[in-house]
């Protein structure tokens, strides 16, 4: 029988869900919407079609004790909503920096969530991060108003590989000190 390992991992609470460390449980509902193009092409890392066995690795490495990333769902099964209302994570980087990465399954587009999981994850700020840095591809300007509401500032244009587009996309780059 092999054991699954504990996630040493904070879980934050907001008024509307809680962002929580990745279940194998979660697998479905991730796939549910990791899956569809529209949610893939905003991202760099998630291809399109999602093939076999990327979810379970997804989670297998969230759950490692060596990560480099901290994944949360924000799962709304508390207030009756969703167990997966999305992702977001922090990506450790040097110097007390780290980069903050985001989905919203496209239910929820619209309806603020994002902008409470980033608001909940810069107060709880679990890296103890000096600086956390974020950037949306061009043509996702819905994100990039959620990183200014959020107090984040506009540092230049650059651009990142998207796997679901297999294209280099123009992007945003945005930095908040904490």
């Amino acid at each position: 029988m092999q054991m699954d390992q504990i996630v040493t991992q904070q879980v934050i609470d907001t008024d509307r869900f809680v962002l929580r460390p990745l279940r194998k449980s979660d697998k479905g509902m991730i796939e549910m919407y990791a899956g569809q193009d529209r949610l893939a092409r905003m991202t760099t890392s998630i291809p399109h079609p999602l093939p076999p066995g990327v979810t379970e690795a997804f989670i297998q490495r969230s759950h490692e004790p060596d990560r480099t990333e901290d994944v949360w769902a924000l799962d709304g099964t508390a207030m009756g909503a969703a167990e997966v209302m999305g992702i977001i994570s922090l990506d450790r980087l040097d110097r007390n920096q780290s980069e903050v990465g985001y989905w919203v399954a496209p239910p929820f587009w619209n309806t603020g969530v994002a902008q409470t999981a980033l608001e909940a994850l810069l107060r709880a700020n679990p890296l103890q991060s000096n600086t956390i840095f974020a950037s949306v591809f061009q043509d996702n300007p819905a994100s990039a108003r959620v990183l200014i509401k959020c107090g984040f500032e506009y540092l230049g244009d650059a651009e990142d590989f998207s796997v679901s587009r297999n294209a280099t996309v123009p992007t945003w780059t945005y930095s908040k000190s904490l």
